[in-house]
């Protein structure tokens, strides 16, 4: 084999690896957590977005978060309709997105933890209670 193959065979297996990356690259690109979808529309609304954090702080309605071995139990201030979305950073595929109102009189969100990766997570609540809305972001280690 002379230097002339060598070269050549050092081309191909450094366009191999190169084609490898790019196709590994395209099968990633859906299940990245840290792109949002809609971020032109959630920098236009972000206005919005700080006063529901504001009411929190103003109105002292930061929910109080329990982890216990099978769920994870969020108390609000007042009874609400809630958006709650948990996000896992390594995979979005994991993330779990729920909507509803609070139970009982406790005012409670029960989200079941048993089907969740450990590891930490970002929690996105978002609720409406009398006329206002409210935004809590937090992380949580499960």
């Amino acid at each position: 084999m002379n230097w002339g193959t060598k070269i050549v065979m050092g081309m191909l297996a450094f366009m191999a690896f190169i084609v490898g990356m790019v196709i590994y690259m395209f099968h990633v690109h859906g299940r990245d957590a840290l792109i949002e979808e809609n971020y032109y529309e959630k920098g236009i609304n972000y206005n919005a977005e700080y006063d529901a954090k504001q009411n929190v702080l103003n109105d002292n309605a930061k929910p109080e978060i329990t982890i216990t071995n099978t769920q994870v139990v969020i108390q609000l201030k007042d009874s609400a309709q809630y958006e709650l979305v948990l996000m896992r950073p390594a995979n979005s595929d994991d993330d779990v997105k729920l909507k509803g109102i609070t139970a009982g009189t406790s005012h409670l969100i029960l989200v079941d933890k048993t089907k969740m990766a450990k590891g930490m997570w970002f929690i996105n609540l978002s609720w409406h209670t009398g006329g206002k809305a409210y935004l809590f972001k937090n992380n949580i280690t499960l």
